[in-house]
């Protein structure tokens, strides 16, 4: 079969159904596939790799045959809670995976997380990038210097140029313009919550 699939730009491959729905067409997928998605996050957040190595050369009829086959290797170095909220999460059958923000809230591993906390943004991250240093891997600055016809790291040096053109506004004036468009957004944006 000559198909290739795309794979997201982030780097986390599909659900198991999304690549059948190429096959055989059929009703398609709905939410579990977003709890595929996060799965795979946070296993490569724990690994530092996806749990399966597709890629966007990959040949469709390779990805299904590696859902088929190939069993993804947890750590033993992780905790059994994490392993277990992991593995239902990145279970290949829709029907049988975690679906549901209540699923997730009552997995074991979860029970002290202090949900109304997470709901009020109240915790505190574990990291906070510092601001003045490049914290990201710099292959995909090259990437977006290749793909991309105006890179946005150089971003700050055309506005600067762009504002010493016109010269109508200082960064003040700007930034401030800014605060305003972000604060109207804020007060006529709706919220959509599907769970409320």
């Amino acid at each position: 079969m000559a198909l290739r699939v795309v794979v997201k730009r982030k780097g986390e491959p599909s659900a198991p159904e999304v690549f059948q729905v190429y096959v055989d067409g059929g009703p398609g997928y709905s939410y579990p596939v977003d709890w595929w998605s996060l799965g795979v996050t946070a296993y490569e957040l724990l690994r530092g790799w996806r749990p399966y190595e597709i890629h966007s050369a990959t040949p469709i009829d390779e990805i299904l045959n590696m859902f088929k086959v190939e069993r993804v290797h947890y750590s033993s170095t992780w905790c059994k809670g994490m392993v277990a909220l992991l593995k239902k999460l990145l279970t290949k059958d829709p029907k049988s995976r975690l679906s549901s923000l209540g699923d997730v809230q009552s997995a074991p591993y979860l029970a002290d997380m202090n949900w109304d906390a997470v709901w009020e943004k109240a915790l505190m991250p574990g990291f906070v990038p510092n601001k003045g240093r490049l914290n990201c891997d710099p292959t995909f600055e090259l990437e977006e210097m290749i793909l991309e016809s105006k890179p946005l790291h150089k971003k700050k040096k055309r506005l600067a140029k762009n504002r010493s053109k016109d010269g109508t506004k200082d960064s003040c004036s700007l930034n401030g313009h800014l605060q305003q468009c972000l604060e109207t957004v804020r007060k006529e944006f709706i919220i959509f919550n599907r769970e409320k």
